[in-house]
């Protein structure tokens, strides 16, 4: 019996051969090669039949000269298929057939459609100039224009006697006692001789700071950390996300008070009367909030709490709606966010409540019981939630959008701007000897916003090194989740705002790869006894 032998050659041997048989005229055109290239806003996938293209970005195939080769493109979810450049044409399926190479281009684009996990985060108490003040000096040393209205350089204070003033200063601790960010000294800020006037001194700062220390027997019996700044040398990080990504000189925070008042903006779009928080075992607020509004439309969510209180719900800013008792489930606890980020099960839209039992808040220390809250260590607790989900596969449709929820206090130049009112309710809590209480004027009621914030919008498709200067608070994020998911306004107030998609370049996607940014330092000295 005899056995017919085979002989198996790899597939460089097979190529080798057939290029030296072509270069001898034997097998002319016998193989042929395609290369696609995938560009555009969007992201997806070519692939061939017969097989051997495959790829979302850049990659080649050899085909056999006689092969009719079909490229399909098939973008990712929430983007679309623009259409083929080069050897092919038209948005459906291209056939190749010829001998020859051959260069195609897959053009996949991009939408605000394009983004299926809105993510929202509100840390504590700190306002633009104390924070980003010094953000155009970081731009320019780094080859960028000086787009920022940020820290005057002659910006200084009366302090609480009246009779001198105090410059703006290089903080040099990462930690400082609180000033009183609630709504007679939010109004005092603003002016410190007629607080509800129309006119914006914004020269109470130290006075109500220095009245603050006072009163609760701090050490900066002066105000002078109203006045302290904090710059690239200290928050790295920031300075650098804010740069490289999108940010805002004219954010600001929904209503001059406390940050109880401002998280209910940010929920529902209204405080519903409420210039004070809710006091204890008080019903809670029946307002609807955005978590309801999606559960309305089929939308997930979920609340990620940093610091889980002994209540299911008491760590988190929820905790003041009726509607949070019956959706716990919702609630989990923040570690779970970049194991949701790592398996691709974020939901579309996350709220991340900041620590306020365990310090990474950033809020200024000495305040009913929180511990003194070092700016870097809270940053740096920032950057490891950021730096997960860039590095994850979430990262390719999500957005992270960073602020802080109200001013702590800080002095800051630009005044808050006239806005409309959520619902028509005035304040229904003032108290006797308030300042809105004993004199009537255009600020004491909810038509006015409250003040700057720092604001960093991170995303594929951020636009790079981008400066806003378009007035809004920041119930403009619910306007953002509103006009993503097709769902009606909450309340007049996220009706009127932007709905930043002007934070976004959908053509390019800038930032498909993020950058690599510093490391936060957290060894930055902390104390409370003395200044700077």
């Amino acid at each position: 019996m005899r056995f017919a032998s085979r002989v198996c050659l790899s597939s460089f041997a097979v190529a080798l051969i057939l290029a030296m048989c072509a270069c001898q005229g034997l097998v002319p055109n016998s193989m042929f090669q395609i290369q696609v290239t995938s560009q555009g806003g969007g992201t997806g996938l070519v692939s061939s039949s017969p097989a051997g293209i495959n790829c979302g970005s850049t990659c080649s195939a050899t085909f056999h000269g006689t092969t009719e080769v079909t490229l399909t493109a098939t973008p990712n979810s929430g983007f679309t298929f623009v259409g083929w450049g080069g050897a092919c044409s038209g948005t459906g399926d291209c056939t190749i057939s010829s001998g020859g190479e051959s260069s195609v281009t897959a053009t996949f684009g991009a939408s605000l459609q394009s983004i299926n996990h809105i993510i929202i985060m509100a840390q504590e108490n700190r306002d633009f100039d104390h924070y980003f003040g010094k953000l155009n000096d970081y731009r320019v040393a780094n080859g960028l224009p000086a787009d920022v209205d940020g820290l005057p350089a002659d910006a200084s204070n009366p302090t609480f006697d009246g009779t001198s003033t105090i410059e703006a200063y290089h903080l040099l601790t990462m930690c400082v006692e609180n000033p009183s960010p609630s709504w007679n000294e939010s109004h005092v800020d603003r002016n410190v001789t007629d607080p509800v006037s129309a006119t914006a001194t914004m020269d109470g700062f130290v006075h109500t700071a220095a009245h603050a220390a006072m009163d609760n027997g701090y050490t900066d019996i002066l105000g002078k950390r109203a006045m302290g700044y904090y710059d690239a040398s200290d928050l790295p990080f920031y300075y650098f996300m804010a740069t490289n990504f999108a940010t805002s000189d004219r954010w600001f925070s929904p209503v001059m008070s406390r940050t109880q008042l401002n998280r209910m903006y940010m929920l529902a779009g209204t405080s519903a009367g409420h210039a004070y928080p809710l006091p204890d075992n008080s019903p809670k607020l029946t307002n609807k909030t955005i978590f309801e509004l999606l559960d309305e439309h089929g939308i997930t969510w979920k609340n990620y709490v940093v610091s889980p209180h002994p209540d299911p719900i008491g760590g988190t800013s929820f905790n003041q709606f009726s509607y949070a008792a019956t959706h716990t489930q919702n609630i989990v606890d923040a570690t779970e966010f970049l194991t949701d980020a790592k398996n691709g099960t974020l939901p579309a839209v996350s709220i991340i409540d900041p620590g306020y039992w365990n310090g990474l808040d950033e809020h200024p220390g000495i305040d009913e019981g929180a511990p003194g809250s070092s700016v870097q260590k809270g940053a740096a607790y920032v950057a490891g939630l950021i730096n997960g989900l860039m590095n994850s596969p979430s990262w390719q449709d999500s957005v992270f959008i960073l602020t802080w929820d109200e001013f702590g206090g800080f002095y800051d130049h630009v005044p808050p701007q006239p806005t409309v009112s959520p619902d028509g309710i005035p304040p229904q809590d003032l108290l006797t000897d308030d300042i809105c209480t004993v004199k009537t004027g255009p600020t004491c009621d909810f038509d006015y916003t409250g003040y700057r914030l720092p604001l960093i919008v991170m995303s594929p498709f951020a636009k790079k090194n981008y400066v806003s200067h378009t007035v809004a608070d920041y119930t403009a994020m619910l306007k953002l989740i509103e006009t993503r998911f097709d769902l009606p306004s909450l309340t007049a107030r996220d009706a009127a705002q932007m709905d930043m998609t002007e934070f976004f370049d959908f053509t390019n996607a800038p930032w498909r790869v993020p950058p690599v940014p510093p490391t936060q330092p957290t060894s930055g000295p902390c104390y409370f006894d003395r200044l700077p």
